[in-house]
């Protein structure tokens, strides 16, 4: 009895011992291949998570690049543009909408004269205040633009990758051409879109495209400027086409302001969307009225970020032909009265130009127009960057009224939703 005991008391010695290496050695090899596993438990509940909340094609992978949202003045692209004999006239313009905050790039295309290209490329290089702000560009490698072609869609969207890739980081894109003027002080302009969301877009635009269709939509044009060094006069090929039915085309200004955010979507074209319908507009009359207006309203993205106007005083005649009028002083109080911050079409040294300096700008005709950044006291000043002051500080003036009374019009209407894109 005795010996039974002292053996079952061995028996526990060593039993549970073996028991606990057992579990043990289980527990090990379990651990190892675990770890060893290229997606153990955790690793793989982990990457599928990560997987899952990551875009499902390569093209989403690509993130906007921030803005200047977190300054409360926000920063202006400008693209100015112009043909042979728009030197001077461009020259006049880039100073008149001059301001250290914004960016601008200037395009003479390549009908223009070498020598009228030069000299604008030297009055950049050698302002001594462009020098030293260093905002200024102008596309030395100039592009051959032929009117109502799909050149100028090109061009523009040129001088957009041109601001993004050097112009730091802005808010709004805004196209004008040599025939374009201002109608208030950038001080004016950046002061009130301080107040309103940078991801708007303003582009008048329209689905109801009426006589465009048989006349713009269904023939198919050739560019030269696409393929040829001299520039020619658009042609037509015999044969017409269907309206897209793979999306809806819309219509409206060529002159805009767009956002940052839609500028790089045109771009990228992460959904292929902007590529799509660049390659249809290539052969469609008068593109610059169509192809950024059908991207935007036909991308979910963006289609509710329009406000339907193109900020511009324009004279029409009632039915619109195909050109506006040229302006005038009749047109001054008109225009005023109209609260747009920009106004086309002028004429080469239009007399309504110098009255614009002079009442709405306060400008010489030499000098850059007055605001918080530049004292325009001493038109004896040799060195102008040397009266810079702090670029956020902005002096509104009447213009910030009237350009306040026209945005807060047109995003305060009943019918402001029912003009998205429609």
């Amino acid at each position: 009895m005795e010996t039974n005991n002292k053996q079952q008391q061995q028996k526990k010695k060593w039993f549970m011992p073996l028991v606990l290496s057992l579990l043990l050695s289980t527990l090990l090899i379990l651990f190892s291949i675990f770890v060893s596993s290229d997606s153990s438990s955790l690793l793989y509940l982990y990457r599928t998570r990560g997987r899952l909340e990551e875009p499902r094609f390569v093209e989403s992978k690509l993130r906007l690049s921030a803005t200047s949202s977190s300054d409360s003045v926000p920063r202006i692209a400008y693209l100015i543009s112009g043909s042979m004999g728009d030197g001077d006239t461009l020259k006049r313009t880039l100073k008149a909408l001059y301001h250290p905050r914004n960016q601008y790039a200037v395009h003479l295309d390549l009908e223009a004269s070498s020598q009228e290209r030069l000299e604008l490329a030297n009055f950049v290089k050698n302002d001594p205040l462009f020098a030293e702000v260093g905002n200024v560009r102008m596309i030395v490698k100039a592009n051959l633009v032929t009117y109502r072609g799909p050149t100028m869609v090109t061009n523009t969207l040129h001088a957009a990758a041109i601001l993004l890739k050097e112009g730091g980081l802005w808010d709004w894109f805004i196209n004008l051409s040599a025939s374009d003027y201002p109608l208030i002080t950038q001080d004016d302009l950046l002061h009130t879109l301080s107040s309103i969301p940078r991801h708007l877009n303003f582009i008048e635009h329209t689905s109801d495209i009426g006589w465009k269709e048989d006349q713009r939509a269904k023939p198919v044009i050739i560019d030269p400027a696409l393929y040829s060094v001299n520039k020619s006069d658009l042609f037509w090929v015999t044969e017409k086409r269907n309206v897209p039915t793979a999306y809806k085309l819309f219509t409206g200004s060529a002159w805009m302001m767009l956002s940052r955010q839609f500028v790089e979507y045109l771009l990228w074209g992460w959904d292929n969307l902007p590529r799509i319908v660049l390659m249809y507009y290539a052969n469609f009359l008068s593109s610059p009225e169509g192809y950024f207006h059908t991207v935007i309203c036909n991308s979910e993205e963006f289609r509710n970020t329009t406000v339907n106007h193109d900020l511009h005083f324009i004279s029409w005649d009632n039915p619109p032909k195909q050109h506006p009028h040229f302006l005038t002083i009749d047109n001054y109080e008109q225009m005023v009265d109209s609260n747009a911050p920009f106004a086309r079409k002028f004429g080469r040294n239009e007399p309504l130009l110098d009255k614009i300096d002079n009442e709405l700008l306060r400008r010489n005709e030499h000098g850059y127009v007055p605001g918080r950044w530049f004292d325009q006291a001493n038109p004896n000043i040799t060195k102008p960057y040397s009266a810079i002051r702090n670029i956020t500080e902005l002096k509104p003036g009447p213009g910030a009224e009237r350009l306040k009374r026209l945005i807060n019009g047109l995003l305060s209407s009943e019918d402001f939703h029912t003009k998205q894109c429609s």
